[in-house]
């Protein structure tokens, strides 16, 4: 039997009890309640604006160009001496052009010195969350004072069908149902996910509409101006002659998306399912930054605070049920932080499917007011290997705008994982 036909004829295995593979790999808090010199501090944190993959402003600008852009945003509104940034860590997921070697270049580009060591991570979607989680645990170990982490994704340049090439795989997978399981379409586990804990139809393009109606008002009103660093791009045009064009917005949200147009949409994994392109997340371009300090070091140096990196955590789940993944990991994170799900005033989970975002607010009581202010990736786009640190580059100005404290970023990853972290504005 094809393998990948294997894997549908068994994908509702096991969805009877859905909770009962969760595997939890908590990880400590990097800040105490009460401020101290050794707190994991954020003193700026950037992204470019969003753009739809494919047919979008950055479809022809590479990952490394992209990334640039963030660096040099953060070097310059924060004023940090490149020397003292002790590493830097760079999450990314396709690798398309030069693989492994694009952050590298990326940093090279924005003029930071070559004696920065720089390591790119691939931890699926949380991969610049990952990467920000590394760089606070070498600040809290010692090993530096300062370090950037971001992420960078552009999806425009890989071929999304060609994802995994199941011709180079070993025929043993097959044997393993869980290694069999990480083959499955994340379209399809967001259909397993809604079947196991009854996300109808409805209330899946009832996000989506949600998400697209505040990305709108936040756009209107200007509260993304303040994480957006702008890109400027060179465009051919017919005759060969090259116009520049900079990019100021995200260009996912759209006008006039609402439940009653969504549900005219057909399923886009299985049929009679209900997830949808309209209720999933947009493929996309982009790029984020983020720098971190110990607070004693940011002081000497006299770099501006502007938040406290409270905790990481990450846990493992069921493959088959991926998008559960943060209903079990914002509670290790909370608790390592030594709070709870009602002391957080802003929630930004990823919205990779409206099935599993939803799955995870019923789970864990969280107010939909408390959800995606500013609209969450069915609006915005999701950029896999920058999402982590985009959702930080959102988070800061919303908490400052609104004078709250608390917030939380968190996001399914393929496979069967989930991570959130804990943050705490100043």
């Amino acid at each position: 039997m094809n393998r990948v036909s294997r894997v549908a004829s068994h994908v509702n295995a096991s969805l009877s009890s859905p909770d009962s593979q969760l595997a939890a790999t908590p990880t400590a808090g990097f800040c105490t309640a009460e401020k101290a010199d050794d707190d994991v501090v954020i003193c700026c944190a950037v992204r470019t604006p969003l753009t739809k993959a494919k047919r979008g402003s950055f479809a022809h600008t590479s990952p490394e160009e992209l990334l640039s852009f963030v660096f040099r945003e953060v070097v310059n509104r924060t004023k940090v001496n490149p020397k003292d940034i002790g590493d830097i860590q760079v999450g990314n997921v396709l690798q398309p052009g030069a693989s492994g070697l694009t952050s590298r270049m990326g940093q090279f580009m924005a003029e930071l010195p070559y004696d920065i060591p720089l390591s790119t991570v691939n931890r699926q979607c949380s991969s610049s969350l990952q990467a920000t989680a590394y760089i606070a645990a070498a600040i809290k170990s010692g090993i530096i004072d300062v370090g950037l982490a971001g992420g960078v994704e552009n999806m425009s340049m890989f071929p999304m069908m060609a994802t995994i090439d199941i011709t180079k795989l070993s025929a043993k997978i097959l044997d393993y149902e869980n290694a069999e399981a990480c083959l499955l379409p994340m379209g399809l586990t967001s259909e397993n996910v809604a079947a196991a804990y009854g996300i109808t139809r409805e209330r899946q393009d009832q996000m989506a509409e949600d998400s697209h109606k505040k990305a709108l008002a936040a756009q209107k009103n200007g509260w993304f101006k303040e994480e957006i660093v702008p890109v400027t791009i060179e465009v051919k045009n017919k005759d060969g002659s090259v116009t520049k064009k900079t990019i100021t917005e995200d260009e996912g949200p759209r006008g006039g998306t609402t439940k009653e147009s969504l549900s005219k949409l057909k399923p886009a994994f299985r049929a009679g399912g209900s997830t949808t392109a309209g209720n999933s997340s947009q493929v996309t371009d982009g790029a984020a930054m983020v720098l971190l300090a110990r607070r004693s070091a940011a002081k000497k140096m006299g770099l501006p605070i502007i938040a406290r990196f409270r905790s990481f955590a990450c846990v493992g789940v069921d493959p088959k049920l991926m998008g559960i993944g943060p209903a079990f990991a914002i509670p290790v994170a909370l608790e390592k932080a030594g709070v709870t799900v009602d002391d957080i005033d802003i929630y930004e989970i990823n919205e990779a499917f409206a099935s599993q975002a939803t799955m995870s607010v019923d789970h864990l009581k969280i107010p939909m007011e408390k959800l995606n202010p500013k609209g969450g990736a069915i609006a915005l786009g999701h950029p896999l290997g920058a999402t982590g640190a985009r959702q930080i580059a959102t988070l800061l100005p919303e908490l400052k705008r609104t004078g709250k404290k608390l917030g939380v970023t968190s996001m399914c990853l393929g496979s069967g994982m989930g991570a959130a972290s804990v943050i705490e504005a100043e």
